[in-house]
């Protein structure tokens, strides 16, 4: 059963992320289903940092914009998302191709979400875990 309560698509995500840090990095939005969001970045020279690596806060930046458009299309018509905390632990570097991230609610209340994101290299090797947490906020 999903668990969206707003019209999802992976189009509409792309079309909404035009002219943002999410589409100067690169990132693009390739999967909805019915209890995740999948995304991927390239490691290139818009996202390396200098010692030719994906820089660590492009891996966030990927965690955020999944566990975010997650906890907003999850969250009830006229309610906002906002970020609370997130975190991130980068366990292999990726050199080149793409960094793909999973995004899976943990928990979904009425006032917080969780969210865990998982990012893998194009060998399918875990690069990079990330967790957020959002407040839900209801409209005023």
């Amino acid at each position: 059963m999903p668990i969206w309560k707003k019209p999802i698509t992976a189009q509409a995500l792309n079309q909404s992320s035009a002219n943002t840090a999410v589409s100067h990095l690169g990132i693009e939005i390739t999967e909805v289903g019915d209890d995740f969001i999948t995304g991927r970045v390239p490691v290139d020279a818009r996202t390396m940092q200098p010692f030719g690596l994906l820089h660590g806060g492009v891996s966030v930046v990927l965690a955020e914009t999944l566990g975010s458009l997650g906890a907003f299309y999850a969250s009830p018509e006229g309610h906002t998302a906002v970020g609370l905390d997130i975190n991130a632990n980068h366990l292999r570097a990726a050199r080149s191709g793409w960094v793909t991230a999973t995004a899976k609610p943990v928990h979904i209340g009425r006032t917080t979400q969780v969210w865990q994101i998982d990012m893998v290299n194009d060998e399918g090797q875990l690069t990079c875990t990330s967790r957020i947490t959002m407040a839900i906020l209801a409209p005023r």
